[in-house]
């Protein structure tokens, strides 16, 4: 079938889920679409660029100490310590103020388990929270974080269990700070926090992280309707720190659902680089003049973040930006949670396999591992996935109360 079709098929295929399952399947399409999708024209490498995509299910950070950071300690495979730095000068008072906030032994209290077949197509089987926390999946360690891992069972025959958690509150515009030491990575994974309104893409998507394999360099993209448009393709002009890398339509429709996505220039803003320095804070900023995703490394966190009173207009420029110019942020985007997953091999993992070039991605998976596929290699590798969890500090969602 040619390539129309087939996205004619998927995007049929992915609206009836969505309306079965109200419950956030954002990811239906996320890179069906591979032979449609449109690569950054640079170097000679496997670059393919996909991203979450689908319906409307639903998705915050620490507090003071003094100025100094501390280095992660691992117990097992988990990350015990790393909390934001802020600085010991006293912090303005902010007109946001959190709504919503997950952190410590009651991290999972007001989030939804979603236990319905992968939508991207991975190898993983998510698992309710009953079942997570008897397989040792998720728990609040030591240090008071929020841990979500895979599987690690020496060989399965088809699926390894995963953690897909939404949600359960919504929000119209607003400011989500989510603080983590520790995000999966290595060949086979394709970790995600992201944002999803209903009727997808009616109600929009914004993914703050996301990734593949062994990549170091975040990725954040929006997914919208038809009619949302950047008005530049230079940093500089959308005043920001990345680097758009394929498309400034952001419409599912007309790109293949690549969207409009950024990369961070910064190698350690995702997986084994982010690890490397005890991890540090995301931010989405949602408001009228648009979208903006930010991230501070541990040690660089700004003090105002840390005291739970945080300042946006102070931030330096976003690593991501999607002005209002052409794009109206509250018509291309609605009643939004938030979601963690994890997901194994799946249409992005997958395509990716034997590819390289990617920052973080000298070698590809296939080379590195011996297997031809990810699939087989997720199947007989258990003992690989020690580096595929989430251990997260906190989730706050801020509104303006000015």
């Amino acid at each position: 079938m040619s390539p129309v079709q087939g996205k004619s098929l998927i995007l049929s295929h992915a609206h009836k889920v969505a309306i079965k399952h109200s419950a956030g399947l954002a990811r239906d399409l996320r890179v069906a679409f591979g032979g449609i999708l449109t690569t950054q024209p640079s170097s000679s490498s496997n670059e393919n660029f996909y991203c979450v995509g689908s319906d409307g299910e639903g998705v915050s950070t620490p507090s003071s100490g003094n100025t100094s950071s501390s280095s992660p300690v691992t117990k097992g495979n988990v990350t015990t310590t790393g909390t934001a730095a802020p600085s010991s000068t006293s912090v303005a008072s902010s007109s946001w103020k959190a709504t919503n906030s997950y952190s410590g032994q009651t991290f999972f209290n007001g989030w939804s388990f979603y236990t319905a077949a992968d939508p991207t197509n991975g190898n993983v089987q998510y698992v309710d929270q009953g079942t997570a926390q008897s397989a040792g999946l998720i728990q609040i360690n030591s240090n008071g974080n929020a841990v979500m891992r895979i599987e690690t069972t020496p060989q399965v025959q088809t699926n390894r269990q995963s953690v897909r958690i939404t949600t359960q509150a919504t929000f119209d515009g607003g400011l989500v700070v989510m603080d983590a030491v520790h995000m999966p990575t290595g060949c086979g994974t394709w970790p995600a926090f992201w944002t999803n309104g209903p009727n997808w893409p009616a109600g929009g998507e914004i993914d703050i992280i996301e990734g593949v394999n062994n990549y170091t360099n975040n990725q954040a993209t929006i997914h919208t309707n038809p009619g949302c448009i950047l008005p530049s393709t230079t940093s500089a002009s959308l005043n920001m720190s990345g680097t758009l890398v394929a498309s400034t339509d952001c419409s599912v429709v007309s790109t293949g659902n690549q969207g409009c996505g950024i990369r961070s220039n910064s190698s350690n803003s995702f997986g084994s680089g982010f690890n490397g320095i005890g991890g540090g804070v995301y931010a989405m900023l949602w408001d009228n003049s648009g979208i903006k995703v930010y991230f501070f490394p541990r040690g660089s966190i700004p003090s105002d973040i840390s005291a739970g009173a945080p300042q946006p207009q102070n931030w330096p420029a976003p690593m991501a930006n999607w002005p209002s110019t052409d794009c109206n942020p509250y018509q291309y985007f609605n009643t939004h949670s938030a979601i963690f997953d994890t997901t194994l091999c799946g249409d992005w993992a997958s395509a990716v396999w034997s590819g390289t070039g990617v920052p973080g991605q000298s070698v590809s998976c296939a080379q590195q591992t011996g297997f031809s596929t990810c699939s087989a290699f997720v199947q007989a590798s258990g003992g690989s996935f020690s580096e595929a969890y989430w251990e997260v500090s906190s989730v706050k969602i801020y509104q303006n109360t000015s």
